[in-house]
């Protein structure tokens, strides 16, 4: 199964770049998985609410969401990208940070991201939809499992553990990361999980007045083992592939006597105030 990752900039502010840019650098490649960054179609660091009534789109009719969805069915093939999601709610436009899965008949499923990173709150709404796992289908494998989970949710064992105990084969990160931690820690997310995970960064700097934020880039693919096929640049647009097989997340055994799944132990994971 040929899965990848998009590393690049997006313009902020300029979803009609954005859209041309991410067509011109993914339309002339086969691949059976690709994801995207985090809000992919907008850039990231708003100033203001009001900007991103400009930027967002609904995935039913937006033009970012339908140029993926062309996209995906003339190649036969499965799309995740971050968007800016805009929601019509009590006769007024909320907004979610969101990713999206597109299915090559058109369908799709929208992730909003849980956990929001430090002003982002003050642009979206926290995401509502939870952690759940969508089927997607390969002709050599068969059905395969996807979870989407958006760049701060990765500190959260949670969110992947979440996706994994769903079924998830392969966990797809969008991002839009500018701390240093989040690509060597995601071993331990895949290693622990026993799970394929991409995460698709961006590069570049956005600047909005007298705000700024450098991305870190060096997006990665991991294997169950917590082992690295694929690492990009800092600061360099790139489009990387890699095969794997998706079977191999299903086997939950780190040795030939432990299955890590099978051997949790629930009822000690909760917290509780006193001993029973």
């Amino acid at each position: 199964m040929k899965v990848g990752y998009l590393q690049f900039k997006p313009e902020l502010g300029k979803p009609k770049r954005n859209l041309e840019k991410v067509n011109d650098l993914i339309s002339k490649e086969d691949f059976d998985l690709l994801v995207l960054p985090e809000l992919a179609n907008s850039g990231y660091l708003f100033g203001e609410r009001e900007e991103l009534r400009h930027v967002s789109e609904n995935p039913d009719t937006g033009k970012f969401c339908s140029m993926l969805k062309r996209i995906s069915k003339e190649k036969d093939a499965y799309i995740v990208s971050g968007f800016c999601e805009s929601v019509k709610e009590d006769n007024k436009e909320i907004y979610f940070n969101s990713s999206i899965l597109i299915y090559p008949n058109g369908e799709f499923r929208v992730y909003r991201k849980t956990h929001l990173f430090y002003d982002e709150s003050s642009f979206f709404e926290p995401g509502n939809t939870g952690f759940w796992v969508y089927e997607i289908f390969n002709k050599k494998f068969g059905f395969v499992k996807i979870g989407m989970m958006i760049c701060y949710d990765w500190i959260y064992p949670e969110a992947a553990r979440s996706l994994a105990l769903r079924g998830a084969d392969i966990i797809c990160h969008p991002s839009n990361l500018v701390m240093p931690y989040c690509q060597t820690a995601m071993f331990t997310r895949a290693l622990e999980n026993r799970v394929y995970t991409i995460t698709a960064n961006r590069v570049g700097k956005d600047i909005n007045g007298e705000k700024s934020l450098e991305f870190t880039g060096e997006s990665v693919i991991l294997n169950p083992k917590g082992e690295y096929l694929a690492r990009g640049s800092k600061d360099k647009e790139e489009i990387t592939f890699i095969k794997i097989n998706p079977e191999l997340s299903r086997d939950k055994h780190i040795n030939e006597k432990n299955d890590i799944f099978a051997e949790r132990r629930d009822h000690f994971y909760k917290v509780r105030d006193k001993r029973s």
